[in-house]
């Protein structure tokens, strides 16, 4: 385990990096960026909960100049991309997100002309990114999470409960988020200062004067169909089954026959996902390989972008995937 300590950075990157278009996956409007030379080998990176591509506004245009091709996507429900989900789709989940990221490699960065990919991950994309690993692993060449989340049980749940338990936990979840008034919360966040409030629990440094980082936020949460999107996540995610959480993919990837590397990045002063439980994950799987930045928090990647974008370059070269 390496740790790193360095200094604040002030941040000055701006939301809009390179060109922004669309693509469509299952008739569901998919926004994404990209910058950097068509040739250069391709990066993907996969926003967390709450943000969007826009969140690498610190970190693609950095990459590009290092010789990649970035992409950056905005998965379902988040960001520009689709969030009125009507019949199609009923939940979201992290093997939903899988299946949309895998379609986004085979379709648009298109791996088959362009060799495997790098995918950089914070917190839910980072899930995303261990989970169409562990479906798609020939797509793969290496995975950046920054950091992973759900080691909050390091150990994988081996007890099933009977059908019928499931199907009443199911309802009753459903019911739940039916019921909480999700547009009325995602309001009042979205539009008075509990977002300061709300952002800075992923952050160690102030954020209270990072407007754009608020934008980022704020604007996709005050579309029309941002509490419809979020409650198919809330019910996606908290019904799924112990095969789709992280511990058990984790499992899975271990025992793939040419499993690519996989580097964790982890602020020391997270709050949401504690450093402790990185260090138990990594005791348990010790070909998994963490550095640990101090003074940064869950967001770390945009925190201390400059430092995050030398730890990212010198593991790719490392592996001798850079140019």
């Amino acid at each position: 385990m390496q740790q790193n300590t360095f200094n604040k950075e002030p941040l000055i990157g701006v939301p809009d990096w390179g060109e922004s278009k669309y693509w469509s996956y299952k008739d569901l409007r998919v926004h994404f960026r990209v910058t950097g030379e068509d040739s250069d080998p391709p990066i993907v990176l996969i926003h967390g909960f709450g943000a969007s591509s826009d969140h690498w506004r610190n970190n693609a245009e950095i990459f590009a100049s290092e010789g990649f091709r970035v992409f950056g996507i905005d998965l379902i429900g988040f960001g520009k991309s689709e969030q009125n989900l009507q019949s199609k789709i009923k939940h979201l989940e992290n093997q939903f997100w899988a299946n949309q990221l895998a379609s986004f490699l085979d379709e648009i960065v298109d791996i088959q002309k362009n060799g495997k990919v790098i995918l950089i991950g914070n917190s839910l994309g980072a899930l995303t990114a261990i989970t169409t690993l562990s479906n798609r692993p020939e797509l793969i060449k290496t995975i950046i999470a920054a950091p992973l989340p759900e080691p909050v049980f390091v150990y994988p749940i081996k007890f099933s409960f009977p059908n019928w338990l499931l199907k009443v936990k199911s309802f009753l979840i459903k019911i739940v988020f039916h019921l909480f008034p999700l547009k009325t919360l995602i309001n009042l966040i979205s539009r008075t200062k509990l977002i300061t409030f709300a952002l800075q629990s992923a952050y160690f440094r102030s954020i209270s004067n990072d407007t754009p980082l608020k934008r980022i936020v704020t604007v996709p949460a005050k579309r029309v169909n941002a509490s419809k999107a979020l409650r198919a996540m809330c019910i996606g995610m908290s019904n799924r089954p112990n095969s789709a959480k992280g511990p058990s993919i984790i499992e899975k990837i271990q025992n793939l026959p040419n499993r690519p590397p996989i580097l964790l990045i982890w602020g020391k002063q997270d709050k949401l996902i504690p450093i402790f439980l990185a260090k138990k994950l990594i005791k348990l799987h010790p070909w998994l390989k963490l550095t640990v930045v101090n003074e940064a928090g869950h967001c770390l990647h945009d925190e201390l972008p400059k430092h995050f974008n030398q730890i990212v370059m010198k593991w790719l070269k490392n592996l001798k995937i850079s140019k």
